[in-house]
């Protein structure tokens, strides 16, 4: 399912790239590999304005990610919706909320020990 030969600075640049072609804001990156038992490496979280734009994003990077890596997730859930997109990349998790979502649930503070890198506000 996944290629094992891309690697995860690969893999989170393509995603980056998909997340900005369709305007996705606030993207941050969070470095888990220091706290213990996390389910994967990296999450990258960013935000968009409407359910429109949150499937829009998650499509994106999913073809970007496909045509430059051929990479596919292994996981994806929230697409009937769109409020909360996740889709796993086994090694990076990449969840993209509607703005209002993405307050309520918090994410940042609930994983605040993780080394946080700012993309774009």
């Amino acid at each position: 399912m996944t290629n094992k030969k891309v690697s995860a600075d690969q893999l989170i640049t393509e995603i980056i790239k998909g997340i900005e072609d369709v305007k996705g804001t606030d993207i941050q990156l969070f470095d888990l590999r220091e706290i213990e038992n996390t389910v994967t490496d990296y999450f990258i979280i960013c935000s968009g304005n409407s359910n429109t734009q949150v499937s829009a994003i998650s499509g994106s990077v999913q073809k970007i990610v496909s045509k430059e890596l051929q990479d596919k997730p292994w996981h994806i859930e929230g697409e009937a919706n769109a409020e909360w997109i996740l889709m796993d990349y086994v090694n990076v998790v990449v969840h993209v909320f509607q703005k209002h979502t993405r307050e309520f649930y918090d994410i940042e503070n609930l994983w605040g020990d993780a080394k946080i890198t700012i993309i774009s506000a």
